[in-house]
């Protein structure tokens, strides 16, 4: 007995409505394949966001130091990385708002800018007493030169204020007091930063000595303070950083006993504003203002 073979033509409707059927099946689930595979990795980066963001940091920084650079923009590159991924545009547009918050009171301003420049009066003065000479004035001339610095400081993303703003205080600490209190996320975040900046002690060229270093984590105290207090402003701490970095003592007095002294005096100043704020505003180190916080 003989099997007749049909064999359906490439025209043939059945056989092309089944081939389509096919191809259609195919493409979903290759395009399921690929849509798990990217949300199981946007998944994972929001999962371990922080620790991906400081491990960006770290490594996009000291990634030049064998060529005796530093990339102090780190932060903000980390940031906007991460973000993208995790979160998307609302994620970016939030850190946006954050870094152009401007509605505070007028007082946040002066504090931004005025408790900087008396640290500095205070690290000055104290030295002067303590037997330095009057200081050179050289930077400050013309007049309008330190307001040259601070601004371009504001907006060069290659400086460390807004090259570091963005990400530490508007990326990290919301979430890091999304887990722990102000206090204790200010704290690890003290001690990350002043690690990041640990291959600048040994690098001649950027001058920095071991009190700045542990001046980085008491000033990361003053930072994370006005941040709450302005409602998650990374604005005015912005602008706090521009003023602080507007002096240099190094420039002030030549290199010497002077400048080691004042080095020192400029780390006990702002360490005992630090004490102050811990002691007299005790409330704000507890719990910070929900505007503060990021919890993704």
């Amino acid at each position: 007995m003989k099997t007749r073979i049909v064999q359906n033509e490439p025209n043939d409707p059945v056989s092309g409505e089944a081939a389509g059927r096919l191809r259609g099946q195919t493409a979903d689930v290759t395009g399921s394949s690929a849509t798990t595979s990217t949300n199981g990795f946007r998944a994972f980066v929001r999962r371990r966001e922080l620790v991906i963001f400081f491990v960006l940091s770290y490594l996009i920084a000291w990634s030049t130091v064998p060529f005796g650079s530093f990339l102090a923009f780190s932060p903000l590159v980390s940031a906007i990385v991460v973000v993208s991924i995790a979160e998307g545009l609302p994620g970016l547009a939030r850190l946006g708002r954050r870094v152009i918050r401007w509605r505070v009171n007028w007082i946040w301003y002066a504090a931004a800018i005025g408790l900087p420049l008396l640290v500095h009066a205070v690290a000055i003065g104290l030295n002067m007493a303590a037997g330095a000479p009057a200081p050179s004035m050289n930077q400050f001339q013309p007049w309008y030169a330190v307001l040259l610095v601070f601004g371009l400081a504001m907006v060069n993303p290659l400086e460390g204020p807004l090259g570091e703003e963005p990400g530490w205080r508007g990326f990290a600490q919301p979430r890091l007091q999304s887990k722990w209190s102000p206090l204790a996320s200010t704290a690890v975040l003290g001690l990350l930063i002043a690690g990041w900046h640990l291959p600048l002690v040994f690098m001649p060229q950027f001058d920095l000595s071991l009190p700045d270093i542990a001046t980085t984590v008491a000033v990361t105290f003053w930072y994370a303070w006005l941040f709450n207090r302005t409602g998650g402003s990374v604005l005015l701490t912005l602008i706090a950083h521009a003023t602080e970095g507007s002096v240099n003592f190094q420039v002030l007095w030549p290199a010497g006993p002077d400048v080691d002294r004042t080095t020192w005096i400029w780390l006990i100043s702002w360490a005992l504003l630090v004490v102050a704020l811990l002691i007299f505003d005790r409330k704000s180190w507890r719990t910070a203002p929900e505007s503060a916080i990021d919890r993704v």
